[in-house]
């Protein structure tokens, strides 16, 4: 499976984008699905992850009330809206997907997941 993420850019704080995934090579109606982001210095961080199974949403806390996340199988695709942008939201994200997560607390593990796509710049400016 190959992922692409798409949608990044340069905005100012308090602004709006919309990241997309879109997955290639194989169905991703069943995996569940995630979003990361790294900035310089700092590890990869969960973001939002969403169950290929019903539909739910996990968020960390830092972006909880101002990110979406949402899937659409059909067209193999995650995204994540963000709203209320900050500028400690610069980052590069990542979308990633995974067949192996049971419990609820594996979705923030980056080890969790099988397929990373290669990340979308993402800067805020204040």
């Amino acid at each position: 499976v190959e992922l692409e993420e798409s949608g990044g850019g340069l905005v100012q704080a308090g602004d709006s984008l919309r990241l997309s995934c879109a997955a290639s090579g194989d169905s991703v109606a069943t995996y569940d699905m995630a979003w990361f982001r790294q900035s310089p210095g700092r590890e990869r961080e969960f973001v939002a992850a969403i169950a290929w199974r019903g539909g739910s949403t996990y968020y960390a806390e830092s972006v909880k009330g101002r990110f979406t996340i949402s899937r659409d199988n059909a067209k193999s695709a995650v995204y994540l809206q963000m709203d209320r942008l900050k500028p400690e939201d610069t980052a590069v994200y990542y979308c990633a997907i995974s067949h192996r997560i049971v419990y609820s607390d594996q979705y923030q593990s980056r080890g969790s997941y099988d397929y990373w796509g290669q990340g979308t710049q993402v800067t805020v400016s204040s």
